[in-house]
Protein backbone atom coordinates (compact mmCIF):
# COMPACT_ATOMS: atom_id res chain seq x y z
CA UNK A 1 0.00 0.00 0.00
CA UNK A 2 0.79 3.53 -0.54
CA UNK A 3 1.25 6.18 2.22
CA UNK A 4 -1.99 6.42 4.05
CA UNK A 5 -4.46 9.35 2.96
CA UNK A 6 -4.57 11.45 6.41
CA UNK A 7 -8.19 13.48 7.29
CA UNK A 8 -9.19 15.18 10.56
CA UNK A 9 -11.57 12.33 11.02
CA UNK A 10 -12.70 8.91 9.60
CA UNK A 11 -16.66 7.99 9.12
CA UNK A 12 -17.13 3.92 8.50
CA UNK A 13 -20.83 3.44 6.79
CA UNK A 14 -22.65 5.87 5.43
CA UNK A 15 -26.55 5.35 7.38
CA UNK A 16 -28.32 7.84 9.06
CA UNK A 17 -25.54 7.68 12.15
CA UNK A 18 -22.53 8.05 9.82
CA UNK A 19 -24.27 11.05 7.74
CA UNK A 20 -25.07 13.17 10.46
CA UNK A 21 -21.86 12.90 12.13
CA UNK A 22 -19.82 13.41 9.03
CA UNK A 23 -21.85 16.61 8.28
CA UNK A 24 -22.15 18.05 10.86
CA UNK A 25 -17.99 17.92 11.66
CA UNK A 26 -17.56 18.56 8.33
CA UNK A 27 -19.54 22.31 9.24
CA UNK A 28 -16.72 22.96 11.29
CA UNK A 29 -14.02 23.01 8.66
CA UNK A 30 -12.68 19.49 9.50
CA UNK A 31 -11.45 16.91 7.07
CA UNK A 32 -13.70 14.34 7.27
CA UNK A 33 -14.12 11.27 4.99
CA UNK A 34 -16.90 8.56 4.96
CA UNK A 35 -16.55 4.86 3.82
CA UNK A 36 -19.67 3.14 3.10
CA UNK A 37 -19.51 -0.55 1.64
CA UNK A 38 -22.95 -0.35 -0.83
CA UNK A 39 -23.57 2.18 -3.39
CA UNK A 40 -26.70 4.02 -2.46
CA UNK A 41 -29.63 3.86 -3.02
CA UNK A 42 -29.64 0.86 -1.07
CA UNK A 43 -32.53 -1.16 1.03
CA UNK A 44 -32.53 -0.83 4.68
CA UNK A 45 -35.31 -1.42 7.16
CA UNK A 46 -36.43 1.42 10.37
CA UNK A 47 -39.13 2.83 8.36
CA UNK A 48 -40.62 5.18 10.93
CA UNK A 49 -38.86 8.44 12.08
CA UNK A 50 -39.99 10.26 15.48
CA UNK A 51 -40.00 14.04 15.68
CA UNK A 52 -36.72 14.66 16.98
CA UNK A 53 -35.04 13.32 13.98
CA UNK A 54 -37.05 15.00 11.49
CA UNK A 55 -37.64 18.91 12.98
CA UNK A 56 -34.16 18.72 15.56
CA UNK A 57 -31.13 16.63 13.62
CA UNK A 58 -32.41 17.01 9.87
CA UNK A 59 -32.75 20.95 10.20
CA UNK A 60 -29.10 20.96 11.76
CA UNK A 61 -27.94 19.26 8.89
CA UNK A 62 -29.89 21.13 6.10
CA UNK A 63 -31.65 18.43 5.04
CA UNK A 64 -35.34 19.03 6.03
CA UNK A 65 -36.40 20.93 3.10
CA UNK A 66 -35.22 17.89 0.77
CA UNK A 67 -37.08 15.61 3.22
CA UNK A 68 -40.44 17.84 3.01
CA UNK A 69 -40.01 17.79 -0.71
CA UNK A 70 -39.51 13.88 -1.10
CA UNK A 71 -43.34 13.48 -0.18
CA UNK A 72 -42.82 10.99 2.47
CA UNK A 73 -46.26 9.96 3.94
CA UNK A 74 -46.75 12.26 7.55
CA UNK A 75 -47.04 10.20 10.42
CA UNK A 76 -48.99 12.73 13.77
CA UNK A 77 -47.77 9.79 16.03
CA UNK A 78 -48.75 5.95 16.67
CA UNK A 79 -51.63 3.89 16.96
CA UNK A 80 -51.49 1.01 19.16
CA UNK A 81 -54.04 -2.19 19.75
CA UNK A 82 -51.94 -3.09 22.84
CA UNK A 83 -52.49 -3.92 26.79
CA UNK A 84 -56.32 -4.68 27.82
CA UNK A 85 -58.06 -2.61 25.90
CA UNK A 86 -59.82 -4.29 22.74
CA UNK A 87 -59.66 -0.87 20.89
CA UNK A 88 -56.38 1.20 19.33
CA UNK A 89 -55.21 3.86 21.44
CA UNK A 90 -52.81 6.63 19.72
CA UNK A 91 -50.11 8.38 21.12
CA UNK A 92 -50.21 11.75 19.31
CA UNK A 93 -47.03 13.66 19.16
CA UNK A 94 -49.04 16.79 19.57
CA UNK A 95 -49.68 16.45 23.05
CA UNK A 96 -46.38 16.48 24.15
CA UNK A 97 -46.16 20.18 25.35
CA UNK A 98 -42.46 20.41 23.88
CA UNK A 99 -44.10 18.86 20.03
CA UNK A 100 -47.31 20.82 19.86
CA UNK A 101 -47.95 22.85 17.01
CA UNK A 102 -46.85 23.00 13.18
CA UNK A 103 -43.80 20.16 14.20
CA UNK A 104 -45.82 17.67 15.48
CA UNK A 105 -45.31 15.60 12.78
CA UNK A 106 -42.91 12.95 11.66
CA UNK A 107 -42.67 10.72 8.56
CA UNK A 108 -43.19 7.43 7.34
CA UNK A 109 -39.97 7.09 4.76
CA UNK A 110 -38.68 4.23 2.59
CA UNK A 111 -34.69 4.41 3.95
CA UNK A 112 -33.22 3.75 0.22
CA UNK A 113 -34.43 7.76 -0.12
CA UNK A 114 -33.95 8.47 3.20
CA UNK A 115 -30.59 7.49 3.73
CA UNK A 116 -29.74 8.61 -0.06
CA UNK A 117 -30.87 12.17 0.99
CA UNK A 118 -28.40 12.60 4.30
CA UNK A 119 -25.80 10.79 2.34
CA UNK A 120 -25.59 13.20 -0.83
CA UNK A 121 -26.14 16.10 1.77
CA UNK A 122 -22.85 14.92 3.18
CA UNK A 123 -21.34 15.28 0.03
CA UNK A 124 -22.72 18.57 -0.42
CA UNK A 125 -21.27 19.92 3.01
CA UNK A 126 -17.82 19.00 2.14
CA UNK A 127 -17.61 15.21 3.09
CA UNK A 128 -15.42 13.00 1.07
CA UNK A 129 -18.07 10.34 0.59
CA UNK A 130 -16.37 6.62 -1.17
CA UNK A 131 -19.23 3.87 -1.32
CA UNK A 132 -18.44 0.66 -2.55
CA UNK A 133 -15.20 0.99 -0.23
CA UNK A 134 -15.74 -1.62 2.96
CA UNK A 135 -13.15 -1.34 5.94
CA UNK A 136 -10.94 -4.08 6.67
CA UNK A 137 -9.21 -2.93 9.87
CA UNK A 138 -8.26 -0.76 12.30
CA UNK A 139 -4.93 0.77 12.27
CA UNK A 140 -3.48 1.11 16.01
CA UNK A 141 -0.18 2.87 17.19
CA UNK A 142 0.43 4.42 20.57
CA UNK A 143 -2.36 2.96 22.86
CA UNK A 144 -5.10 4.36 20.20
CA UNK A 145 -6.69 3.93 17.08
CA UNK A 146 -4.93 6.31 14.32
CA UNK A 147 -7.05 5.00 10.97
CA UNK A 148 -7.98 2.19 9.21
CA UNK A 149 -7.71 -0.21 6.00
CA UNK A 150 -10.17 -0.50 3.31
CA UNK A 151 -10.96 -2.05 -0.18
CA UNK A 152 -11.86 0.37 -2.38
CA UNK A 153 -14.09 -0.23 -5.58
CA UNK A 154 -11.65 -2.17 -7.68
CA UNK A 155 -10.42 -4.47 -4.98
CA UNK A 156 -7.17 -2.12 -3.69
CA UNK A 157 -6.02 -2.16 -0.13
CA UNK A 158 -5.69 1.29 1.12
CA UNK A 159 -5.19 3.04 4.13
CA UNK A 160 -6.24 6.35 5.98
CA UNK A 161 -4.89 8.03 8.66
CA UNK A 162 -7.07 10.25 11.35
CA UNK A 163 -7.05 11.66 14.40
CA UNK A 164 -10.30 9.92 15.22
CA UNK A 165 -12.60 7.07 13.67
CA UNK A 166 -16.10 7.12 14.04
CA UNK A 167 -17.83 3.43 13.95
CA UNK A 168 -21.28 3.92 12.15
CA UNK A 169 -21.09 0.40 10.43
CA UNK A 170 -23.75 -1.18 12.39
CA UNK A 171 -24.67 -4.36 13.92
CA UNK A 172 -22.89 -6.44 11.47
CA UNK A 173 -19.63 -4.42 11.27
CA UNK A 174 -16.35 -5.97 13.65
CA UNK A 175 -14.69 -2.16 13.99
CA UNK A 176 -16.17 -1.89 17.46
CA UNK A 177 -13.89 -4.43 18.97
CA UNK A 178 -11.06 -1.46 18.08
CA UNK A 179 -13.12 0.56 21.51
CA UNK A 180 -11.60 -2.62 23.62
CA UNK A 181 -14.89 -3.48 25.00
CA UNK A 182 -18.05 -6.79 24.76
CA UNK A 183 -20.91 -6.77 23.28
CA UNK A 184 -23.67 -7.86 25.82
CA UNK A 185 -27.13 -8.72 24.89
CA UNK A 186 -30.40 -8.14 26.60
CA UNK A 187 -32.06 -11.59 27.93
CA UNK A 188 -35.27 -9.96 27.86
CA UNK A 189 -35.36 -8.31 24.56
CA UNK A 190 -34.41 -11.05 21.85
CA UNK A 191 -36.97 -11.12 19.17
CA UNK A 192 -37.28 -12.23 14.96
CA UNK A 193 -38.71 -10.53 13.05
CA UNK A 194 -40.24 -11.69 9.71
CA UNK A 195 -42.02 -9.17 7.27
CA UNK A 196 -42.20 -8.02 3.84
CA UNK A 197 -44.38 -5.49 1.56
CA UNK A 198 -47.64 -5.17 0.45
CA UNK A 199 -48.95 -3.36 -2.54
CA UNK A 200 -51.41 -0.90 -0.46
CA UNK A 201 -54.30 -2.10 2.15
CA UNK A 202 -56.13 -0.02 4.56
CA UNK A 203 -55.55 2.88 6.23
CA UNK A 204 -56.79 3.80 9.81
CA UNK A 205 -58.89 6.45 10.14
CA UNK A 206 -58.10 10.09 9.30
CA UNK A 207 -56.48 12.29 10.50
CA UNK A 208 -54.15 8.94 11.90
CA UNK A 209 -53.95 7.15 8.65
CA UNK A 210 -50.30 8.24 8.18
CA UNK A 211 -49.67 6.82 12.01
CA UNK A 212 -47.54 3.72 12.32
CA UNK A 213 -49.73 0.48 13.80
CA UNK A 214 -48.19 -1.38 16.19
CA UNK A 215 -50.96 -4.67 17.11
CA UNK A 216 -50.12 -7.25 19.81
CA UNK A 217 -51.72 -11.08 19.79
CA UNK A 218 -51.03 -14.04 21.31
CA UNK A 219 -47.50 -14.96 19.69
CA UNK A 220 -46.13 -11.84 19.67
CA UNK A 221 -46.89 -8.55 17.82
CA UNK A 222 -47.34 -7.03 14.41
CA UNK A 223 -46.10 -3.54 12.78
CA UNK A 224 -48.17 -2.38 9.78
CA UNK A 225 -46.72 0.83 8.29
CA UNK A 226 -48.06 3.26 5.33
CA UNK A 227 -45.42 4.05 3.38
CA UNK A 228 -47.26 4.89 0.66
CA UNK A 229 -50.38 4.42 -0.96
CA UNK A 230 -49.49 1.75 -3.06
CA UNK A 231 -46.83 0.62 -0.30
CA UNK A 232 -47.09 -0.89 3.15
CA UNK A 233 -44.54 -2.46 5.70
CA UNK A 234 -45.93 -5.95 7.81
CA UNK A 235 -43.88 -7.35 9.81
CA UNK A 236 -44.23 -9.61 12.61
CA UNK A 237 -41.85 -9.75 15.44
CA UNK A 238 -42.10 -13.28 17.37
CA UNK A 239 -40.08 -15.01 20.11
CA UNK A 240 -36.29 -16.42 19.19
CA UNK A 241 -37.60 -19.84 20.01
CA UNK A 242 -39.72 -19.47 16.61
CA UNK A 243 -36.47 -19.41 13.97
CA UNK A 244 -36.89 -23.20 13.23
CA UNK A 245 -40.41 -22.35 12.27
CA UNK A 246 -39.58 -19.34 10.21
CA UNK A 247 -36.33 -20.60 8.48
CA UNK A 248 -38.90 -23.37 7.48
CA UNK A 249 -41.26 -21.07 5.80
CA UNK A 250 -40.98 -17.23 5.85
CA UNK A 251 -44.06 -16.11 3.95
CA UNK A 252 -46.01 -18.87 6.14
CA UNK A 253 -45.01 -17.53 9.38
CA UNK A 254 -45.65 -13.93 8.19
CA UNK A 255 -49.09 -15.15 6.82
CA UNK A 256 -50.25 -17.07 10.08
CA UNK A 257 -49.04 -14.39 12.15
CA UNK A 258 -51.25 -11.51 10.32
CA UNK A 259 -54.10 -13.86 10.38
CA UNK A 260 -54.23 -14.22 14.17
CA UNK A 261 -54.42 -10.27 14.85
CA UNK A 262 -57.17 -9.46 13.74
CA UNK A 263 -56.65 -5.53 13.05
CA UNK A 264 -53.66 -6.09 10.73
CA UNK A 265 -55.97 -8.69 8.69
CA UNK A 266 -59.08 -6.87 8.13
CA UNK A 267 -56.69 -3.83 7.07
CA UNK A 268 -54.61 -6.17 4.22
CA UNK A 269 -57.63 -7.54 3.56
CA UNK A 270 -57.12 -9.44 -0.02
CA UNK A 271 -54.04 -6.59 -0.44
CA UNK A 272 -51.16 -8.91 -2.14
CA UNK A 273 -48.13 -8.64 -1.20
CA UNK A 274 -45.31 -7.31 -3.46
CA UNK A 275 -43.45 -10.54 -4.89
CA UNK A 276 -40.94 -8.74 -7.73
CA UNK A 277 -38.10 -6.11 -6.72
CA UNK A 278 -36.44 -4.37 -4.15
CA UNK A 279 -39.11 -5.20 -1.97
CA UNK A 280 -40.61 -8.47 -3.29
CA UNK A 281 -38.70 -10.66 -0.90
CA UNK A 282 -39.98 -11.84 2.76
CA UNK A 283 -37.18 -10.66 5.13
CA UNK A 284 -36.13 -11.83 8.43
CA UNK A 285 -34.06 -9.63 11.33
CA UNK A 286 -33.02 -10.11 14.35
CA UNK A 287 -34.11 -7.99 16.63
CA UNK A 288 -31.59 -8.72 19.83
CA UNK A 289 -31.27 -5.94 22.38
CA UNK A 290 -27.74 -5.04 23.38
CA UNK A 291 -25.08 -2.77 24.20
CA UNK A 292 -21.44 -2.57 23.93
CA UNK A 293 -19.59 -1.93 27.25
CA UNK A 294 -17.64 1.14 25.87
CA UNK A 295 -18.90 2.94 23.47
CA UNK A 296 -15.37 5.05 23.04
CA UNK A 297 -12.15 4.96 22.70
CA UNK A 298 -8.64 6.71 22.37
CA UNK A 299 -9.62 7.26 18.55
CA UNK A 300 -12.74 5.49 18.14
CA UNK A 301 -16.02 6.31 19.05
CA UNK A 302 -19.53 3.58 18.36
CA UNK A 303 -22.30 5.29 17.45
CA UNK A 304 -25.77 3.84 15.96
CA UNK A 305 -26.47 -0.42 15.93
CA UNK A 306 -22.30 -0.69 16.28
CA UNK A 307 -22.64 0.77 19.83
CA UNK A 308 -26.17 -0.19 20.73
CA UNK A 309 -29.95 -1.34 19.94
CA UNK A 310 -33.06 -1.65 21.74
CA UNK A 311 -36.43 -3.14 20.64
CA UNK A 312 -37.83 -1.42 17.65
CA UNK A 313 -41.34 -0.73 18.73
CA UNK A 314 -41.13 2.59 19.46
CA UNK A 315 -39.64 3.00 16.24
CA UNK A 316 -36.40 4.21 17.85
CA UNK A 317 -33.91 3.05 15.75
CA UNK A 318 -32.90 6.37 13.40
CA UNK A 319 -33.75 8.67 16.24
CA UNK A 320 -30.48 6.60 18.12
CA UNK A 321 -28.54 6.59 15.36
CA UNK A 322 -29.01 10.53 14.66
CA UNK A 323 -28.74 11.07 18.34
CA UNK A 324 -25.56 9.50 18.63
CA UNK A 325 -23.86 11.13 15.15
CA UNK A 326 -24.62 14.48 16.76
CA UNK A 327 -23.28 13.74 20.29
CA UNK A 328 -20.13 12.32 18.28
CA UNK A 329 -20.12 15.37 16.02
CA UNK A 330 -20.25 17.42 19.73
CA UNK A 331 -17.47 15.98 21.64
CA UNK A 332 -15.13 15.39 17.80
CA UNK A 333 -15.59 19.08 17.17
CA UNK A 334 -14.55 20.36 20.59
CA UNK A 335 -11.90 17.89 20.71
CA UNK A 336 -10.63 19.12 17.41
CA UNK A 337 -10.76 22.58 17.94
CA UNK A 338 -8.94 22.40 21.54
CA UNK A 339 -11.99 22.99 23.84
CA UNK A 340 -11.83 19.93 25.82
CA UNK A 341 -9.72 16.97 26.42
CA UNK A 342 -11.00 13.84 24.47
CA UNK A 343 -11.68 12.25 27.95
CA UNK A 344 -14.46 15.10 29.34
CA UNK A 345 -16.17 15.46 25.69
CA UNK A 346 -16.36 11.46 25.22
CA UNK A 347 -17.72 10.86 28.73
CA UNK A 348 -20.21 13.71 27.63
CA UNK A 349 -21.25 11.30 24.81
CA UNK A 350 -20.80 8.38 26.27
CA UNK A 351 -23.12 9.34 29.46
CA UNK A 352 -25.83 11.08 27.25
CA UNK A 353 -25.84 8.33 25.32
CA UNK A 354 -26.38 5.76 27.68
CA UNK A 355 -28.83 7.14 29.50
CA UNK A 356 -31.22 7.44 26.38
CA UNK A 357 -30.68 3.93 25.85
CA UNK A 358 -31.82 3.46 29.28
CA UNK A 359 -35.09 5.19 29.36
CA UNK A 360 -35.77 3.42 26.18
CA UNK A 361 -35.12 -0.13 28.14
CA UNK A 362 -37.15 0.96 30.91
CA UNK A 363 -40.09 2.59 28.97
CA UNK A 364 -40.28 -0.42 26.46
CA UNK A 365 -40.23 -2.93 29.68
CA UNK A 366 -42.80 -1.46 30.56
CA UNK A 367 -44.71 -1.57 27.41
CA UNK A 368 -44.01 -5.26 27.12
CA UNK A 369 -45.51 -5.65 30.77
CA UNK A 370 -49.13 -3.58 29.71
CA UNK A 371 -50.06 -6.68 27.58
CA UNK A 372 -51.86 -8.64 30.17
CA UNK A 373 -55.18 -10.48 28.13
CA UNK A 374 -52.51 -13.54 26.53
CA UNK A 375 -51.17 -15.75 28.80
CA UNK A 376 -48.77 -17.31 25.82
CA UNK A 377 -44.90 -17.83 26.39
CA UNK A 378 -44.05 -14.70 24.72
CA UNK A 379 -46.10 -12.46 26.64
CA UNK A 380 -45.93 -14.06 30.06
CA UNK A 381 -41.51 -13.98 29.67
CA UNK A 382 -42.19 -10.55 28.78
CA UNK A 383 -43.34 -9.81 32.67
CA UNK A 384 -41.06 -7.70 34.67
CA UNK A 385 -42.15 -9.71 37.70
CA UNK A 386 -40.72 -12.34 36.00
CA UNK A 387 -37.35 -10.71 35.11
CA UNK A 388 -34.90 -12.79 37.02
CA UNK A 389 -31.75 -11.25 38.99
CA UNK A 390 -29.37 -12.08 35.65
CA UNK A 391 -31.88 -10.08 33.31
CA UNK A 392 -31.45 -6.85 36.02
CA UNK A 393 -27.66 -7.17 36.25
CA UNK A 394 -27.63 -7.38 32.35
CA UNK A 395 -29.48 -4.28 32.35
CA UNK A 396 -27.26 -2.78 34.46
CA UNK A 397 -24.56 -3.94 32.43
CA UNK A 398 -25.91 -2.71 29.50
CA UNK A 399 -26.98 0.94 30.60
CA UNK A 400 -23.59 1.76 32.75
CA UNK A 401 -21.37 -0.14 30.38
CA UNK A 402 -17.60 -0.40 31.89
CA UNK A 403 -18.32 1.94 34.65
CA UNK A 404 -19.38 0.47 38.04
CA UNK A 405 -20.17 3.97 39.20
CA UNK A 406 -23.97 3.22 38.49
CA UNK A 407 -24.88 2.33 42.18
CA UNK A 408 -28.36 2.94 41.74
CA UNK A 409 -29.11 -0.43 38.84
CA UNK A 410 -27.16 -2.49 41.18
CA UNK A 411 -29.89 -3.63 43.07
CA UNK A 412 -31.96 -5.99 41.20
CA UNK A 413 -35.02 -5.88 43.81
CA UNK A 414 -35.30 -2.15 43.54
CA UNK A 415 -34.75 -2.34 39.48
CA UNK A 416 -37.57 -4.67 39.35
CA UNK A 417 -40.15 -2.96 41.70
CA UNK A 418 -39.07 0.34 39.71
CA UNK A 419 -39.54 -1.51 36.35
CA UNK A 420 -43.20 -2.73 37.86
CA UNK A 421 -43.84 1.00 39.05
CA UNK A 422 -43.18 2.19 35.33
CA UNK A 423 -45.16 -0.10 33.67
CA UNK A 424 -48.47 0.26 36.31
CA UNK A 425 -48.20 3.91 35.29
CA UNK A 426 -48.09 3.30 31.45
CA UNK A 427 -51.06 0.94 31.99
CA UNK A 428 -53.35 3.34 33.82
CA UNK A 429 -52.12 6.41 32.08
CA UNK A 430 -53.68 4.69 28.69
CA UNK A 431 -56.31 3.13 30.67
CA UNK A 432 -57.83 7.01 31.29
CA UNK A 433 -56.48 7.91 27.75
CA UNK A 434 -59.29 5.58 26.04
CA UNK A 435 -59.25 4.69 22.53
CA UNK A 436 -58.17 6.60 19.43
CA UNK A 437 -59.53 10.00 18.99
CA UNK A 438 -58.92 12.74 16.74
CA UNK A 439 -59.35 15.44 19.38
CA UNK A 440 -56.12 16.71 21.48
CA UNK A 441 -58.68 16.72 24.51
CA UNK A 442 -57.58 16.48 28.57
CA UNK A 443 -57.76 13.04 28.53
CA UNK A 444 -55.15 12.54 26.24
CA UNK A 445 -52.38 14.28 27.99
CA UNK A 446 -52.58 11.77 30.38
CA UNK A 447 -49.74 9.24 28.61
CA UNK A 448 -47.46 12.56 28.84
CA UNK A 449 -47.85 12.89 32.90
CA UNK A 450 -46.28 9.25 33.32
CA UNK A 451 -43.00 9.59 34.52
CA UNK A 452 -41.87 6.61 32.26
CA UNK A 453 -43.19 8.53 29.26
CA UNK A 454 -41.65 11.74 30.51
CA UNK A 455 -38.66 10.24 30.63
CA UNK A 456 -38.21 8.53 27.50
CA UNK A 457 -39.76 11.88 25.68
CA UNK A 458 -37.47 14.55 27.60
CA UNK A 459 -33.85 14.68 25.54
CA UNK A 460 -35.96 13.93 22.12
CA UNK A 461 -37.62 17.10 23.18
CA UNK A 462 -34.35 19.09 23.55
CA UNK A 463 -33.15 17.64 20.31
CA UNK A 464 -36.44 19.27 18.46
CA UNK A 465 -37.18 22.45 20.35
CA UNK A 466 -33.10 23.48 19.47
CA UNK A 467 -33.75 22.51 15.69
CA UNK A 468 -37.08 24.14 15.46
CA UNK A 469 -36.20 27.20 17.81
CA UNK A 470 -32.77 27.50 17.96
CA UNK A 471 -30.34 27.87 20.59
CA UNK A 472 -31.58 26.99 24.27
CA UNK A 473 -31.49 30.50 26.16
CA UNK A 474 -31.08 28.18 29.96
CA UNK A 475 -29.78 24.77 29.17
CA UNK A 476 -28.63 22.77 32.38
CA UNK A 477 -26.50 19.69 32.10
CA UNK A 478 -27.99 16.74 31.77
CA UNK A 479 -25.74 14.63 33.26
CA UNK A 480 -24.13 15.31 37.34
CA UNK A 481 -21.26 17.83 36.49
CA UNK A 482 -21.85 17.30 32.61
CA UNK A 483 -21.36 19.94 29.08
CA UNK A 484 -24.37 21.46 27.84
CA UNK A 485 -24.41 22.14 24.11
CA UNK A 486 -22.59 25.45 22.42
CA UNK A 487 -25.45 27.81 21.14
CA UNK A 488 -24.70 26.38 17.78
CA UNK A 489 -25.78 22.97 19.09
CA UNK A 490 -22.41 21.61 17.44
CA UNK A 491 -20.13 21.41 20.63
CA UNK A 492 -19.74 21.11 24.05
CA UNK A 493 -19.17 23.87 26.87
CA UNK A 494 -18.81 24.20 30.18
CA UNK A 495 -22.19 25.47 32.01
CA UNK A 496 -20.19 28.41 33.14
CA UNK A 497 -19.07 29.06 29.75
CA UNK A 498 -21.87 28.74 27.46
CA UNK A 499 -23.71 31.96 26.55
CA UNK A 500 -27.17 32.76 28.28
Amino acid sequence: MSAPEEFDVIVVGGGPAGSTAATLIADQGHRVVLLEKERFPRYQIGESLLPATVHGVCRLLGADEEMRAAGFTTKRGGSFRWGTAPDPWNFLFALSPALSGPTSYAYQVDRMTFDDILLRNAARHGVDVREESSVLEAVTGGGRVTGVVYSDPSGARRELAAAHVVDASGSTGRLHAAAGGTRHYSDFFQNLAVFGYFAGGGRMPEPDAGNILCAAFDEGWLWYIPLRDDLTSVGAVLNRDQAPRIQADREGTLRASIQRCEIVRDLLGDTERITQGTYGSVRVRRDYSYANTRFWAPGITLIGDAACFIDPVFSTGVHLATYSGLLAARSLNSVLAGDLSEERAFDEFEGRYRREYAVFYEFLAAFYDMRQREETYFWKARKVTNMQTDDMQAFATLVAGASSAETALVGADSLAHRFSSSSAELTGAVERTGAARTDSGERMTELFRAPVVADVMSEMNRIQQRGVTGPATAETPLLDGGLVPSADGRRWAEPDAAPA
